[in-house]
Formats: structure tokens, C-alpha cells, sequence
């Protein structure tokens, strides 16, 4: 499927400029990642929606930027259970839980929950983005250009493993109980 047509994503020339143009107004209604916060300026974020979370990403990221934050104006939100449960299980579906953040999942669940367009350059919230039905856009980069699912597989026996109930902000996948190689995160074969 060619994500392109379904009219989400900027086109190659993203910058953060062009994307805010597509704003109908300044006020809330996207929630931003981390690269929006560290990449707009301050008055293109002005009202938009963030995760408390994402401060301390942001400060071992951008320290600089993150003493900023109080300037934008920005509404800081958490999810409910309801719109985690909603993210968690689209991640589960398409396998890229086990990429996720807690930040990532949480920003998703909020614009799951605002019914608002999640603001990123992350493939993978892209991609959940997608198939959720949650309007998303790049911050600078193109943006996805087809959808993938993931899958847990040992890279030694091949077998493939449930998808993690939780984001797995460390990346370690684990061993395989049964060879003890390493489990990776692979594109599902179809």
C-alpha cells in the first residue's frame, strides 16, 4: 500500500515551515514527538499537545531546548487507560511494540485519545499511525512510503515469539529459551 495516497504525510520537501501550514490554526489539535520540540520554533508549537514524559527525553537529548518548553505554551496531557489499551493493541498487531518507547506509545494514546494529528519523523509511530486511522505528519523528514508489520524471531533458530505487552525502551531483546542466540526485531515475512 502506498501510504502517500492516503493523503497523510508531507511530501519530500517537508520542513518544519510546511508542515505548520497545514495547521488550521494555532491552537491544539497535533501532538508533537520530541523531534517537533527540538526542530519548530517555539510559536509553531504554541498550544500543541505533549506527554509529561517527553522532559526528560528531551533533556538528556536537548538540554537547551528543553528549558524552552515553558515559552511554547504547550498542553501537557496523559493518556487515559482506555486510548493505552488502544495504542498497546495496535502496536501488538503490527509487531512494533517491541520498538517502542513508553514515550512513543504515550503520545500516540494521546492522539488517539484528542482525536488529534500525531507530529513525527519516527517510521515506526508512522506506521502505527496508519493503521490505527490516526492523521499523522513529518516534522522534516519524507515519512513512511508503505506499512510493515514486525515480528519477534531468534536469529539463531529462527523462531518467532509473541510481541511484548509493554514498550521495550532498552531494546535488549532477550535470548531464545530454546538456542539461546539473540532475538531480533525482523520485518514480518508475508
Amino acid at each position: 500500500m502506498n501510504v502517500a495516497s492516503r493523503g497523510h504525510r508531507l511530501g519530500a520537501e517537508a520542513t518544519p515551515e510546511s508542515a505548520a501550514s497545514l495547521r488550521p490554526s494555532m491552537a491544539a489539535g497535533e501532538v508533537l514527538d520530541t523531534a517537533a520540540l527540538i526542530a519548530w520554533p517555539l510559536e509553531r508549537m504554541r498550544g500543541s499537545l505533549v506527554v509529561p514524559s517527553q522532559r526528560a527525553e528531551l533533556a538528556r537529548i536537548s538540554p537547551d531546548r528543553e528549558i524552552l518548553l515553558e515559552a511554547a505554551e504547550l498542553e501537557w496531557g496523559t493518556p487515559g487507560q482506555t486510548a493505552l489499551s488502544r495504542a498497546s493493541d495496535i502496536a501488538a498487531t503490527t509487531g512494533d511494540m517491541a520498538g517502542l518507547s513508553s514515550v512513543d506509545l504515550e503520545l500516540l494514546a494521546l492522539a488517539i485519545e484528542r482525536v488529534a494529528t500525531l507530529v513525527t519523523d519516527d517510521y515506526r509511530l508512522q506506521n502505527l499511525c496508519e493503521k490505527g486511522g490516526v492523521p499523522w505528519l513529518s516534522v522534516t523528514m519524507e515519512g513512511i512510503s508503505s506499512l510493515w508489520s514486525w515480528e519477534l524471531r531468534c536469529t539463531g533458530c529462527g523462531a518467532v515469539l509473541p510481541s511484548p505487552e509493554a514498550p521495550n525502551s532498552s531494546r535488549d531483546l532477550g535470548d531464545c529459551a530454546d538456542c539461546g542466540s539473540a532475538i531480533r526485531l525482523s520485518r514480518k515475512r508475508d
